[in-house]
């Protein structure tokens, strides 16, 4: 059983990380039309890198206080194989229903409330393989990590290829492509080390969310394995701001750095022996001190 070694809150150095993302995205950008609808402020290639000890990365420029743990949530979801608007509120994930409109799943042959297959669930519980029944890569993880800590080949993707073609006369079989979720984890001198590459970003909606997701799971293969958790590296190939979110963006950006906050495993989720099992309430946290929240920042459909 294992935790963070947390340096003490008052002895924390405040991260300004996201917050410099967002003013590089804003100020350096190149100015692109999306599908979406609004223009996107683009740049290639972003990287953020979170030492544990210096805090857990819950962004503190506004308040999420009141959301924090439903991007956990989500994770546990799709690590359950989770792709229908039914099972995605089981697990508290509410907002998924402008992704599974009938307008939406039935231009990829799926029925209303499906994702499809190609979704994060399916690629993370179910990936087809030519032998039989799906393959549920989080559990094949965890048992590799503790089998074979030293390999460099302790990886999760998110993408089933045959499943996200586009273009004349192909269909794909998810309504929407899976932008986060590439999973490498190192087991370097005893201590956890997991890198999340993303696809493509919405900075200041999806990735704050992204940063606590997978930096949960750092904490969840922590305790399931025994390693230490050392550091989570976060990787964005598009980071992308979208042009009706720019007033949002230059309002936090007035608001500086603060403290990280500690986010610990509580007794329910230390009681926990399958990776399965994980819900966002077997996360508690403190030490958290942000700026005040902001109005609804808009989300592109």
């Amino acid at each position: 059983m294992l935790t963070v070694e947390y340096v003490p809150f008052d002895q924390r150095t405040p991260d300004p990380q996201y917050h410099s993302l967002l003013a590089r995205v804003l100020s350096d950008g190149e100015e692109v039309p999306t599908r979406q609808g609004p223009a996107a402020y683009t740049l290639m290639q972003q990287a953020m890198r979170f030492d544990l000890a210096n805090g857990f990365p819950v962004i503190t420029n506004r308040s999420i206080r009141s959301f924090w743990r439903k991007p956990i949530g989500e994770l546990c979801a799709f690590i359950n194989g989770a792709t229908t608007l039914a099972e995605l509120e089981k697990f508290g994930c509410d907002w998924w229903g402008a992704w599974a409109t009938e307008a939406k799943t039935s231009k990829r042959g799926l029925p209303p409330g499906d994702i499809g297959p190609g979704s994060y669930g399916g690629a993370f519980h179910d990936f087809p393989t030519s032998e039989g029944p799906g393959f549920d890569q989080f559990a094949h993880l965890v048992e590799q990590i503790r089998e074979l800590p030293g390999d460099r080949t302790h990886f999760v993707s998110p993408w089933i290829p045959q499943y996200q073609v586009r273009g004349a006369g192909k269909t794909p079989r998810t309504t929407i492509a899976p932008c986060h979720g590439w999973v490498h984890v190192r087991v370097i001198r005893g201590r956890l080390h997991l890198h999340m590459f993303q696809r493509s970003g919405d900075l200041p909606v999806g990735v704050p969310s992204n940063m606590i997701q997978y930096a949960a799971l750092l904490l969840m293969l922590e305790h399931l394995t025994g390693y230490p958790a050392a550091t989570y590296y976060h990787t964005i190939s598009d980071a992308h701001i979208y042009a009706d979110q720019a007033d949002a963006v230059r309002e936090l950006l007035t608001r500086p750095a603060l403290r990280l906050p500690t986010v610990h495993l509580n007794d329910a989720g230390r009681a926990v022996t399958d990776i399965h099992d994980f819900r966002a309430e077997h996360f508690d946290l403190s030490d958290y001190e942000p700026h005040p929240s902001m109005p609804r920042i808009p989300v592109a459909p």
